[in-house]
């Protein structure tokens, strides 16, 4: 039996079946690009997020139960030009253009990483394996065989240690700043900081695995105990457990990498860790610490000076802006500070020392200083303490 079905007819009033000039090119052109020429990383990153401010006239497809749909501007207390025009009111028919509210000063952010989906899988994957090869290629050497034994209790407590800091960051700063953050490109720049912060958590759990089977008596859970009840940690604990109760993503991304990485989390790694592994024979630590230390200096530090050189220079709020960054640095200099001399311990522990800790101490500061005059900030008074 022959079923009568109706057929499909279709008369190019579909969506998508008009053609006109642009309908094959492979690059978009709803954005102004940022430099002469539009670049990839843009095509995939700027406005891939509906937004009302921009395009959505009905307001956001999504939600929370108290009302509050998509990413509001009011999850900082920090501004950008535009962010103080009403909010139009939607109706049928009203449309999707001329508003004259996009809050603009944030959607001129560009990462200059220019990280997007494939830029992370290729860089942090080219990091792993390069760490998994020296590592393998030091465990094959016996290379391990060659520190003194104050070595090995130093790497089992207080490199190990620094995972903690990494996973608390990484999972509970980060990644809930990039979901709070008003835009795309901010979103991006902003996870794949999470992502570096979890990842070297994951090498240094890893590394650990690895020296617990290479050398003898190595104390694989010696770093939770380091963590939880060494005198020299708990400023640092203290400190990495505030930041992840910040509220203000913004907040939570300028203490961590502005004034927290700076002034303890490069103290520890180049200050420490990397100046004395070598005299204690060991050349394999210098290169899983290192990886993050390059994850932050190079690409963290880069898109973070240029997220908040907008905001500092911003057309509307640059004095808002700086007022309340020069409060944040009087809250959280003192408690970075504080945590960075509890560690001062740690530097009379391997048999070859590092240079002393006031001078790793002083060139943090200036590291820090320099950070803030590139953002046009001020340095506070606190940091003399």
């Amino acid at each position: 039996m022959t079923r009568s079905v109706p057929q499909p007819v279709f008369t190019d009033a579909e969506a998508g079946a008009r053609e006109f000039p642009d309908s094959n090119a492979r690059r978009f052109n709803y954005y102004t690009p940022q430099k002469r020429k539009q670049t990839h990383y843009e095509d995939v990153t700027v406005e891939v997020q509906p937004d009302p401010r921009h395009y959505l006239s009905q307001g956001w497809l999504y939600g929370f139960s108290n009302g509050v749909g998509g990413y509001p501007l009011d999850w900082t207390v920090l501004k950008a030009w535009g962010s103080d025009r009403p909010e139009p009111v939607r109706g049928p028919g009203s449309g999707g253009q001329g508003y004259e509210w996009p809050a603009h000063g944030w959607h001129e952010f560009r990462d200059p990483n220019e990280e997007w989906e494939l830029s992370l899988y290729r860089y942090n994957s080219n990091v792993v394996r390069q760490l998994g090869q020296n590592i393998e290629a030091a465990r094959r050497s016996k290379a391990f065989t060659q520190w003194n034994r104050n070595w090995v209790r130093f790497v089992e407590s207080h490199v190990g240690a620094w995972m903690h800091v990494d996973h608390g960051l990484g999972l509970y700063l980060f990644a809930n700043a990039n979901r709070r953050a008003p835009t795309n490109m901010h979103n991006n720049a902003i996870s794949v900081n999470s992502m570096h912060r979890i990842r070297s958590a994951q090498d240094l759990a890893l590394y650990n695995l690895t020296l617990s089977e290479e050398i003898e008596a190595f104390d694989g859970t010696a770093h939770l105990t380091a963590w939880n009840e060494d005198p020299a940690w708990q400023g640092v604990r203290e400190v990495a457990e505030q930041l992840t109760a910040v509220d203000d993503w913004c907040e939570a991304v300028f203490a961590a990498n502005v004034v927290f990485e700076p002034l303890v989390g490069e103290l520890f790694r180049s200050h420490l860790v990397q100046q004395a592994a070598p005299g204690n024979g060991d050349f394999v630590t210098p290169t899983v610490v290192g990886a993050e230390e390059y994850d932050f200096s190079e690409r963290d530090l880069r898109y973070t000076k240029a997220m908040f050189t907008l905001l500092t220079n911003d057309r509307e709020f640059a004095s808002h802006n700086k007022a309340i960054l020069h409060g944040w640095l009087g809250d959280w200099v003192p408690r970075a500070l504080a945590a960075a001399r509890t560690l001062q311990p740690l530097w009379s522990q391997p048999d070859a020392r590092p240079p002393r800790f006031e001078d790793g101490l002083d060139r943090a500061k200036s590291r820090f200083s320099g950070i803030l005059a590139e953002l046009d900030l001020d340095t506070p008074k606190e940091l003399a303490q």
